[in-house]
């Protein structure tokens, strides 16, 4: 009695808990579909880790930009202001500018001061580089450079957040197609337990039997309880993956289970190498060696500007309060022991490098999509079969329900075969969990946005 008791508390616990799920499949209909492709669209828009990575972006572009203003001349000015400590002061002696109409000029020593208090100088210059214009271009080139690998950086950031989306809306298919089976098995119970009632009032079965069927019509039920739960938090995670309210409700939308590159291993490959953004960086990071073996080299050019300068004194007597002159500016170090020589040597095993990983990104990009293609392809193979043993032992338990009723079986022959097939279901979910998990790899080797 005590038995009975639990479990029909038990049983009415689990309906109540149930039922806003039972009155949420009624409003089903109401709820907008969520495909795969609007969830990607909508991430891509809206996610804000990939914002956070194009503003990246966009400051690479500016930097860009200011490094190309090294070209034009550059304006400089400086201003000098103080009071004199010590009172400097010219002194011309009796006859140190010479005799004038034959007397000595200045006739006797003569004392200026330079300023009285506040005295300083001003200082302004224009100067045009010449040759530093090819290291400015070599300059320019690795920004650019550097901006493009940002914008790489983006392309694999995107292409992480739509495998994450993937996975995730992934997840949600699989999930939703354990519920449905865990649904199906609750169906079931009930129907068993039904006749089991029957058998029992006719004095057919044990009543300990027919509470071992109710314990198993519990333990069904509180699988769809679990399930709800984990299907709702995937859900919450895949809206915070597209940036809107974690209880924005939706649906999914059955995607297709392959696709022409799943089936063409050569046309994989073609993708990936393509679209792989590590494919991408490693040839920009070619470039960007060759531009820094180059800036080395040209450290033996000279430094050569054309030059404006003006310099006027503040509140000096004697100084010329004017001073402007024209010419150029030649800047540069002949004995440096050897440095410039070892740098160059240096960006030339870098170069050496970059080329050598360029390769290595090329092979491992094929290895990545030749392993997640073949695990595909038998990941798809062991759902199929997964399939046929569901399928069979659902039909098996159909047939052992009928013949039950009809007492052509015992109750420990269905509840044997209800066993079988949650074994059945457990093995297909297994694989369609291993079948996308799989997909999603796959689709995320190729390098699809």
């Amino acid at each position: 009695m005590a038995a009975k008791t639990y479990i029909g508390l038990a049983t009415l616990g689990l309906a109540m808990l149930t039922a806003p799920w039972l009155r949420g499949q009624q409003d089903a209909d109401q709820v907008p579909v969520l495909t795969l492709n609007e969830a990607v669209e909508i991430a891509l828009a809206n996610n804000r880790d990939l914002k956070i990575a194009n503003l990246e972006v966009e400051k690479s572009k500016w930097q860009v930009a200011a490094a190309k203003t090294r070209r034009l001349p550059g304006f400089h000015g400086y201003l000098f202001g103080a009071g004199n400590i010590d009172s400097p002061a010219f002194t011309f002696k009796e006859g140190s500018l010479g005799k004038l109409h034959g007397d000595a000029n200045p006739s006797q020593n003569v004392t200026i001061p330079l300023s009285t208090g506040f005295t300083g100088y001003a200082f302004a210059d224009v100067t045009q580089p010449l040759t530093q214009l090819y290291k400015i271009h070599l300059y320019i080139h690795d920004q650019e450079l550097s901006s493009q690998l940002n914008r790489e950086e983006y392309r694999s950031k995107r292409q992480s957040v739509v495998s994450d989306v993937k996975e995730a809306y992934y997840a949600i298919l699989q999930s939703e197609s354990g519920l449905e089976a865990a649904n199906a098995a609750v169906e079931q119970y009930e129907e068993t337990d039904r006749v089991s009632l029957q058998w029992v009032a006719n004095e057919v079965v044990l009543k300990s039997e027919s509470l071992n069927v109710k314990a198993k019509l519990a333990q069904s039920k509180y699988q769809v309880v679990t399930l709800t739960n984990t299907l709702q938090t995937q859900k919450e995670h895949l809206n915070d993956l597209l940036g809107r309210s974690l209880d924005a409700d939706f649906r999914t939308e059955q995607v297709p289970s392959i696709s022409y590159e799943e089936t063409n291993l050569k046309v994989a490959q073609q993708a990936a190498l393509s679209q792989r953004p590590e494919i991408r960086e490693a040839e920009i990071n070619v470039d960007k060696a060759n531009t820094d073996r180059k800036k080395a080299k040209a450290d033996y050019i000279p430094d050569i500007n054309a030059a404006f300068h003006y310099m006027t004194p503040i509140n000096t007597e004697i100084l010329p309060t004017n001073i402007a002159s024209v010419g150029l500016e030649l800047s540069w170090e002949p004995f440096e022991w050897g440095r410039r020589k070892d740098d160059v040597k240096q960006k030339e095993i870098t170069v050496d490098q970059a080329g050598l990983k360029l390769k290595q990104a090329h092979s491992q990009v094929l290895l990545d999509v030749n392993n997640h293609f073949r695990k595909l392809s038998q990941s798809r193979a062991a759902l199929e079969v997964a399939v046929a043993a569901r399928d069979a032992a659902r039909e098996k338990l159909r047939e052992v329900n009928d013949q039950y009723r009809t007492e052509a079986v015992l109750l420990t022959d269905v509840l044997k075969q209800h066993a079988a097939v949650a074994n059945a279901d457990h093995d297909y979910e297994e694989a369609l969990l291993s079948f996308w998990s799989a997909k999603a790899e796959f689709e995320k080797a190729l390098g699809e946005e």
